[in-house]
C-alpha cells in the first residue's frame, strides 16, 4: 500500500496503538537512517500534544462528552496516571510517558493533562522530556543495549 518508508514510520507514530515504539521498530527494520528514525519519532510524539490537548479543550463538551465509551476511557487514564502526577509533579508526567508501556505514550499523557488541567507549557515540557526519555530507551532496546 505504502511505497514510502519515511511515511509509514509517521503514520506508525501517529498511530494511538503503536505510538513511538511501533514508529521507531518500524523505521529501524525497514532500514531508514536510525537518526532519522528517532528524529521523527520525537517530532512527532511531542507536538502531537497540541491537537490533542486543545483538541480536548475546544471538542469535548460539544462531541467526546457524549461518547460513553471514551468516559470510560478518561476514568482509565485518570486512575493511571493521576497518582504519578499527584505524587511527583512534572516529573510524575514526564515518568508517566517515559515508560514505554502501552497506554501511556503522547495521547494518553495529553489527555491526562487535560483531563487534570495541568498547565498546557508546563505539560508540554513533561511530555516532550519524558517522549525523548522513552523513545531513546526504545532506540537503544532495539540495539540490545538495554
Amino acid at each position: 500500500m505504502f511505497e514510502n518508508p519515511t511515511a509509514m514510520v509517521i503514520l506508525a507514530n501517529l498511530s494511538p496503538i503503536s505510538e513511538q515504539i511501533g514508529g521507531i521498530f518500524l523505521g529501524l527494520r525497514l532500514g531508514l537512517d536510525p537518526l532519522t528514525v528517532l528524529l521523527i519519532s520525537l517530532s512527532i510524539n511531542c507536538f502531537l500534544f497540541f491537537p490533542v490537548y486543545f483538541g480536548l479543550k475546544l471538542l469535548y463538551n460539544k462531541f467526546f462528552s457524549k461518547i460513553r465509551l471514551f468516559e470510560k476511557y478518561l476514568e482509565r487514564v485518570r486512575r493511571k496516571g493521576r497518582p504519578y502526577v499527584d505524587k511527583y509533579g512534572f516529573f510524575g508526567l514526564t515518568l508517566f510517558i517515559a515508560l514505554p508501556t502501552p497506554l501511556t505514550g503522547t495521547y494518553t499523557a495529553s489527555i491526562l493533562s487535560w483531563f487534570l488541567d495541568l498547565d498546557w507549557k508546563k505539560s508540554f515540557l513533561a511530555i516532550a522530556l519524558g517522549s525523548t526519555i522513552g523513545a531513546v530507551v526504545i532506540y537503544f532496546g532495539y540495539f540490545g543495549i538495554f
